[in-house]
């Protein structure tokens, strides 16, 4: 019986020793995640790659829309030359991010030639990968990746380990304004990560 009850005892700590190695790697990745979204390399680079997101109807959506305007401001002042618009379609009556997007800059004066797409993607993993192939059809090979700052640290990862020359360049302004918000896409963005780490996808 003595036996059974250390036994026991054992079995607990090292449960609460598992579980709260646990919550402090969540703890440390989550605080990794929040402060390098302020991380900006105002370098310049060959191209900046927009990752997809959600489109409504042939316009882009207000979090896309914020990633669009900074990679235009980017190629209007003179960082990058080539815009590479990434993200295939989410819904089967919408076009695909990519082209939303081209679009968009197209309206606002960036000049056609210097915009390239992919229309395939619908992970991020995929943008990064889809994009990469398009710039080396164009012997492209620095690259600024854009996207919402919390967003950051996983995309640029993910871009690192797939050999690209990658740099952060985080969208100044962001439509995860709120407390709330902001939390419910770093608890997401966490977990991604996570996934990323463990499953490389």
């Amino acid at each position: 019986m003595l036996n059974y009850k250390i036994s026991k005892k054992w079995l607990i700590l090292v449960t609460l020793a598992l579980i709260s190695a646990l919550l402090l790697a969540i703890a440390s990745s989550a605080s990794s995640i929040y402060l390098y979204c302020s991380s900006t390399n105002n370098i310049k680079a060959d191209a900046a790659i927009v990752l997809g997101a959600a489109v409504w109807g042939e316009e882009p959506s207000p979090v896309f829309r914020e990633r669009i305007n900074h990679a235009i401001n980017l190629y209007k002042n003179g960082f990058v030359k080539t815009i590479i618009f990434t993200g295939g379609v989410g819904e089967s009556n919408e076009p695909p991010e990519a082209i939303v997007g081209r679009n968009y800059a197209l309206a606002q004066q960036v000049k056609a030639a210097d915009i390239l797409t992919e229309t395939q993607s619908r992970t991020t993993h995929q943008n990064l990968t889809n994009a990469l192939e398009v710039a080396k059809a164009h012997q492209l090979n620095k690259f600024l990746i854009v996207s919402d700052p919390l967003h950051m640290k996983r995309a640029v990862l993910m871009a690192r380990n797939l050999g690209m020359d990658a740099h952060s360049s985080p969208t100044p302004t962001t439509r995860y304004r709120s407390f709330h918000s902001q939390m419910e896409f770093l608890s997401r963005e966490t977990y991604f990560y996570f996934v990323y780490l463990v499953f490389k996808i």
